[in-house]
């Protein structure tokens, strides 16, 4: 598994490095068969130290963990269990409900525009024109998953909201978490 460990400035050390390399390492080993990258960024918040980890999957799934302490190696392992209690609970569902995946996840590159809003205008009349205006276009990827998949992955990442592909009938789906707790599938025909 490749780490890339940093701190947005902060100075990480040597020692530090060494934890979080045998720490994580030990805690998705445990419950994830093949990763491939880690990436660990430290913060400071305030009086606080912040952790941020993120886990890739060979099967293309992501987990994700944060977490805030006074101390930087608290902060760590306190993400780290949060990270140990996302996968675990990953490889739970895959064994009790999924077919395990022997393939990794396909994934298609798509178009992502973020659309300047309304509300920024002092009048709120009829806008000029029905065209919004671009503020930024950025690449995205869309995974080609199952349902039960995209909720999994949705959950890992702590998103209201996942576009994927669904591999059972080739169109691109979406799931969300409706305010009510349950999560929305939109299925177009």
């Amino acid at each position: 598994m490749r780490y890339q460990i940093s701190g947005k400035q902060i100075d990480i050390g040597e020692a530090l490095q060494t934890h979080v390399k045998e720490e994580l390492g030990e805690a998705v080993k445990k419950y994830a068969e093949r990763p491939t990258e880690a990436v660990v960024v430290f913060s400071k918040s305030g009086h606080e130290f912040v952790c941020e980890a993120t886990v890739h999957l060979s099967t293309g799934l992501t987990a994700q963990a944060k977490a805030h302490q006074n101390e930087i190696y608290s902060a760590f392992d306190a993400c780290c269990e949060k990270m140990e209690k996302q996968l675990r609970r990953y490889k739970r569902r895959l064994k009790d409900h999924h077919k395990d995946r022997a393939e990794p996840v396909e994934i298609f590159g798509a178009s992502s525009y973020i659309l300047a809003s309304d509300s920024d205008s002092e009048e709120s009349n009829e806008p000029e024109t029905l065209q919004p205006m671009i503020v930024a276009e950025m690449e995205t990827k869309i995974p080609s998953l199952s349902v039960g998949e995209a909720v999994m992955q949705m959950e890992l990442a702590g998103a209201p909201v996942l576009v994927f592909r669904n591999e059972g009938k080739q169109g691109v789906n979406v799931v969300y978490r409706r305010d009510d707790g349950n999560i929305g599938w939109i299925d177009p025909e």
